[in-house]
């Protein structure tokens, strides 16, 4: 019997493929990584009886990077990572070990078949998981074939099944365009981003962002943005004149006519206009035409238009609109929403799909009459040749999806059975009059069909006056004539919606990767998102794009990156070379890099404008250890002490707040002590500005507080204030923030674990001795009389938190409320306390300690 693999993108897509294949009769059980859940059954493969293992991974198995001392801004030329700075590919989340997971599964079988997303990102998860899975798999006869691409766009029996009974192979072209695309983006976006971060970050201090990025779609993106706000800017407004009549075909009704002139912007000459038509008292019909006209139904539904309708109607951020798809589409609700094909093949069961939605209320009725009536044929849109277009695959209720993922779902069905409806048919009727030599109109419309504007009623004929019958040759009273005032108005910011058009059009980014690059210009801090969601530039993003026209229009304009997006698709339908490719691409942006470095004066003459130079931005907090004057504290994005003494920035931790410590300074140093806190249920720790930007130890990496320093002796390290390990991560020791009190805690030096102890005692302090059975450091405690908890009326005791009974009630852990995931990069060597007897590295929790007291701390996690 032979064993067979399957790996799918995400753990519910697994269970629900799974779950079709073997008609509800599997085994599963968790995987090793805690993540990914293996479901297994017997069944029939190829002819043969074999055993089926259904996993899956998490996206990305593999994520690339530079090595070594390539990821240092401070150690590199950014010039060097163009070519010089090799990459490497590494695990997208450690903490998965999805190599392992997939290798531990994929041990001793036969075949695997990858059930990942049929896009161009999900073969290039395929071969990431072939590299993982195939030195473990058996090894096949001579011509024995043992890998298998299944292509599907929906997770329905039909679509499941089908892709079963006709597997075919992983597309390695379509891969290595990834490749190219994650390669060119890394080394670009890299090289330009850190030379502008460190140059401008290092001169103004209000720029209130944290990374000043560049990206090869995400600047073009912005650049959108910024010229639409540059013609807000320079537009003038004009007066022009209009000339509106009303004639009166009835004693108490009017009719309002259209100027055939529509406007002039002279003012005499208006009024010439004017006075020539108010010698004339009747206006006389020229013309009555009556015509029967269509209003289309619309186009299959792609991702870009889903997108489009999703922020313009729904209110949803394009982010936001993928993520609720992506969603429905693993739930099984919608096929595939990354599409570019607004046209169905000629074989997708269209009834089908309609009559699963004939008992929904909301369209019941529709669905039923198209369906005992006959669909219509969607229009013929274009094939991408990718995945069918956006469809509702089985039904659903409001209660089912609630809020935006039925909001999305719904627009996505009405605009599904519009496809399959009649175009809408109304009749216009023009009327065209004289009054003197001058011509005036009337338009009137009146349905005859509604056909798809009953399910798109948004997108229906507007109702108006019925017009009254006339015939070539009526006259009809004047019943007013007047000229009207006004001014052209400038446009409007983009819209997201209007902003995704213009991506589409110029080729910048793909349907999967648009929602990205409009969020990060978002977080950067280059627009504003304001009502109606349009897209407002700040002052940087502004400042950015000018500077680049400035050095390097091609910088900030779509033709180049339209032009690498054709390469890129290109390597895709195997029609270019995906080294030659790679090379000439970087070699190109390599010379406008070097161009952009020495011409950078041209950007900072914009930015001194906007900006306040470090020196006068911030108010004073702390001392230099280097002058003894006053360093600035700088709270805009990225927050920092500048000393404009020595001329001299440090970095700190970010999203928290920073205060004077009690005017505490570093031994080693001489400069005052901060405390960084994320607030009151939080963690907080006191660092020095300088050991934080240099690490005064070896086993210490740039971006360490006190409560991961390695001094011996000083009152705030590690070394004096480390408990034991943390009991949930493997690297943190838990370390006691002596400034909690009376409300005590200890937090862990690396993940967000707080430990809520001894509320309301006078003192605690942590002892130079350590417990026989764990090996941690003991905890004195102090209490006042009143309100001591220890038993027999005591005030003081010395324990270990870990064993002590007489501790145990009075410790609680907790997960820190952080305001942003962990706050500082650098995973240092876990070290010791440095003193006790007996002392390990990092206070570490003996093997032998209890298992009860672990179990009963891991009971008030919450």
């Amino acid at each position: 019997m032979k064993t067979v693999l399957m790996v799918a993108e995400k753990p519910s897509l697994a269970q629900s493929i799974a779950k079709i294949l073997s008609r509800g009769n599997m085994s599963s059980r968790k995987g090793l990584n805690g993540a990914c859940s293996v479901h297994e059954y017997t069944g029939s493969f190829i002819g043969q009886s074999a055993h089926f293992k259904m996993t899956s991974v998490c996206g990305h198995v593999m994520t690339l990077d530079f090595i070594g001392k390539y990821n240092s801004w401070d150690k590199v030329d950014p010039a060097e990572l163009f070519s010089k700075a090799p990459t490497e590919k590494k695990e997208a989340n450690p903490k998965l070990t999805m190599v392992k997971f997939l290798q531990v599964e994929g041990r001793g079988c036969d075949c695997i078949v990858l059930w990942l997303d049929c896009d161009k990102e999900g073969e290039n998860i395929c071969f990431e998981v072939l590299d993982a899975v195939l030195p473990v798999m058996n090894k096949p006869r001579s011509t024995e074939r043992t890998i298998y691409r299944a292509k599907f766009s929906s997770i329905t029996d039909t679509d499941i099944c089908n892709a079963m009974n006709h597997l075919g192979e992983p597309n390695r072209n379509e891969a290595l365009s990834v490749d190219a695309r994650q390669e060119l983006d890394l080394r670009i976006g890299c090289a330009f981003t850190r030379f502008q971060t460190k140059y401008f970050q290092g001169k103004y201090g209000n720029l209130d962002s944290s990374l000043i990025s560049f990206g090869p779609c995400q600047t073009p993106t912005l650049g959108f943005c910024v010229e639409r706000h540059d013609k807000i800017q320079s537009f003038k407004p004009e007066t022009y004149w209009v000339l509106q009549a009303k004639v009166n075909p009835e004693k108490e009704s009017s009719l309002t006519l259209d100027w055939d002139r529509v406007r002039v912007f002279d003012r005499e000459i208006a009024q010439m206009f004017l006075n020539i038509t108010k010698m004339t008292k009747e206006a006389k019909v020229e013309s009555v035409s009556k015509k029967e006209k269509v209003k289309q139904r619309p186009l299959a539904l792609n991702t870009v238009e889903m997108l489009r309708v999703a922020s313009a109607a729904l209110g949803m951020g394009p982010q936001h609109a993928m993520q609720i798809a992506e969603r429905l589409y693993t739930q099984g609700y919608i096929s595939y929403p990354r599409t570019e094909t607004t046209h169905y093949p000629e074989n997708f069961d269209l009834k089908g799909c309609l009559r699963q939605q004939a008992n929904n209320p909301y369209w019941a009725e529709t669905v039923k009459a198209l369906l005992s009536e006959g669909i219509n044929r969607p229009r013929k849109g274009h094939d991408a040749g990718d995945h069918p277009p956006i469809t509702p695959m089985r039904a659903a209720t409001e209660a089912e999806l609630g809020g935006d993922g039925w909001r999305l779902y719904e627009y996505i069905t009405r605009h599904f059975i519009a496809t399959v409806s009649a175009d809408c048919k109304y009749l216009q009727t023009t009327i065209s009059f004289s009054i003197g030599p001058e011509r005036f109109t009337c338009i009137g419309k009146v349905v005859t069909s509604p056909g798809f504007t009953e399910i798109m009623p948004w997108h229906s004929i507007p109702l108006e006056e019925s017009l009254p019958h006339c015939e070539k040759g009526d006259l009809l009273p004047i019943g007013e004539i007047k000229l009207l005032e006004k001014q052209t108005s400038p446009p409007d910011y983009l819209t997201e919606a209007e902003l995704i058009t213009l991506m589409e059009k110029h080729g910048i980014g793909t349907d999967a990767s648009i929602p990205v690059h409009i969020n990060n210009i978002c977080q950067r801090n280059y627009v504003t998102v304001e009502s109606g969601r349009r897209l407002k530039p700040t002052n940087l993003g502004i400042v950015l794009v000018h500077g680049y026209y400035k050095i390097d229009a091609e910088l900030v304009l779509p033709t180049i990156r339209s032009a690498v997006e054709k390469q890129l698709n290109l390597i895709a339908l195997g029609k270019a070379n995906y080294h030659q490719v790679l090379e000439h691409t970087l070699d190109i942006f390599k010379r406008k890099f070097h161009y952009f470095v020495d011409s950078i004066a041209g950007m900072d003459e914009l930015m001194e404008v906007s900006f306040s130079p470090l020196a006068a931005t911030g108010k004073p907090l702390s001392r230099c250890g280097k002058c003894h004057r006053f360093m600035k504290y700088i709270q805009a994005k990225p927050s920092r002490l500048h000393c404009s003494h020595c001329d001299d920035t440090y970095s700190l931790p970010q999203n928290g707040t920073i205060k004077l410590y009690k005017e505490l300074r570093c031994p080693l140093d001489d400069f005052e002590l901060v405390l960084w806190s994320s607030g009151s249920r939080g963690k907080s720790y006191p660092l020095c500005p300088y050991c934080y930007n240099h690490p005064p130890f070896r086993d210490m990496k740039k971006g360490m507080g006190c409560n991961e320093c390695t001094h011996p002796t000083c009152q705030h390290s590690l070394s004096m204030l480390g408990i034991g390990q943390c009991v949930e991560c493997e690297n943190g020791v838990l370390v006691l923030d002596s400034t909690s009190g009376p409300k005590w805690k200890m937090a862990c030096n690396k993940c967000n674990v707080i430990v809520h102890f001894f509320e309301n005692a006078h003192k605690v302090r942590v002892s130079p001795e350590t417990c026989d059975l764990c090996d941690a450091a003991l905890v004195d405690v102090d209490f006042n009389k009143a309100k001591s908890p220890l038993p027999g009326d005591e005030t003081q005791h010395s324990g270990c938190i870990f064993c002590d009974p007489v501790f145990q009630d009075l410790v609680e852990l907790k997960h820190a409320a952080m305001r942003h995931p962990m706050h500082r990069g650098g995973q240092g060597k876990r070290q010791g306390r440095g003193r006790g007897k007996g002392r390990r590295p990092g206070g570490r929790l003996n093997p032998k300690k209890p298992k009860d007291k672990m179990a009963a701390l891991a009971a008030y996690f919450v």
